[in-house]
């Protein structure tokens, strides 16, 4: 991704993170540090923050602190922020595949939907 130039970058972490467990403070660590290489590489890049939800069984305090990470990350960078990448499709038995997880096509469009509500001002 940084050997091109980036007009606009979508930046989506934490599904898989959230699942893991792995700790709040990483995840934001990991965030800040894909932001900062990609201004460094390119300050006019227009980033926009996808947020994400952790499941319910990591307990309240970690899926309060996963979900406060994104608009904390994106309050403190400025950027446009999707406050829930799945929303109205998470947790959703027919709009994902069979893993229950990933979103299957009616799912998806759902998906770009939440994206384009952003994205449309960033671009404009």
């Amino acid at each position: 991704l940084l050997r091109r130039r980036v007009d606009v970058l979508i930046l989506e972490l934490g599904g898989n993170d959230g699942l893991r467990g792995i700790s709040v403070a990483a995840m934001r660590e990991n965030l800040q540090g894909i932001m900062d290489r990609v201004r460094a590489k390119n300050s006019e890049v227009r980033i926009v923050l996808a947020g994400m939800e952790a499941p319910p069984n990591m307990g309240e305090a970690y899926t309060s602190a996963f979900r406060k990470v994104f608009l904390e990350l994106a309050e403190k960078n400025q950027v446009p922020l999707i406050p829930f990448l799945l929303e109205g499709v998470g947790g959703i038995p027919e709009l994902n595949l069979a893993d229950r997880i990933h979103p299957n096509v009616e799912g998806h469009r759902i998906v770009a939907e939440n994206v384009w509500e952003v994205l449309k001002g960033v671009l404009e």
